[in-house]
């Protein structure tokens, strides 16, 4: 199976580490992983700040990249969910790219979705031993429904012990622009999910998007909090979480 990978230009640009665990994580399962070398963004930054324009001339150039796999995987939701939920209305009045644009969306998942939903994996590499609680990112929550995948993922591996936080669904406040544009506000949302991971008492909180992870462990920095790990889920699974 020849599967592409977005690494996402967050990824690339902060915590490359996350893509090199997916990379593990796919290769693990048995699949052929193909890493465009000029990929960039999604388009989202610019899909989410009205400029329609960019976003197109973005997603074109990534279609041109990943058309020719069988799927196109990314470890997160909000890189994804644009892909699968938000690219066909991006191009539903261009006729020429329509098919082509539809065909790719349909073939795109988010990490552990596509670990469980399409590959069926039933055991990872990782090894963490510790308790974790997991923080459903909106956008793999909302526009994917990716909830019990990487919760099944985890309970696969015996050294885990996961412990479900208070509102685990509630946003952690980034929201992209959202925490720049109304800072205040995401600062209060922040700061109450980051209450709901201490309260917890575990060694770590686990995600799928490396904007919400920036943002979580930023405030529990600025709080004191220096115990608490933040990580990506694809990072305990391949044992790449050092």
């Amino acid at each position: 199976m020849r599967v592409g990978l977005l690494v996402t230009c967050l990824v690339d640009l902060m915590r490359p580490g996350i893509g090199f665990a997916a990379l593990r994580l796919l290769e693990s399962a048995g699949c052929e992983v193909v890493v465009p070398n000029g990929q960039t963004c999604c388009g989202q930054p610019a899909f989410n700040a009205g400029d329609r324009k960019a976003a197109r001339a973005l997603a074109e150039k990534l279609l041109g990249e990943f058309e020719a796999c069988e799927y196109l995987v990314a470890p997160s939701g909000s890189c994804a969910g644009m892909i699968r939920t938000h690219y066909p209305g991006l191009f539903a009045d261009d006729e020429r790219m329509r098919g082509r644009v539809q065909a790719l969306s349909s073939r795109s998942y988010e990490l552990t979705d596509f670990l469980v939903t399409v590959l069926g994996v039933s055991e990872v590499p990782g090894d963490f031993r510790g308790s974790v609680t997991y923080h459903d990112s909106c956008s793999g929550l909302r526009e994917l429904g990716v909830k019990t995948q990487p919760r099944s993922l985890l309970a696969r591996m015996p050294g885990v012990e996961l412990r479900e936080m208070e509102e685990c669904e509630a946003c952690c406040g980034f929201g992209g622009m959202f925490s720049v544009k109304f800072s205040e506000i995401s600062g209060a949302i922040s700061a109450r999910k980051c209450a709901n991971i201490q309260a917890t008492g575990a060694d770590a909180v686990v995600l799928g998007d490396l904007g919400c992870m920036l943002n979580i462990e930023g405030r529990l920095r600025r709080l004191g909090d220096e115990r608490t790990r933040v990580l990506h889920v694809a990072e305990v699974l391949a044992g790449e979480d050092a």
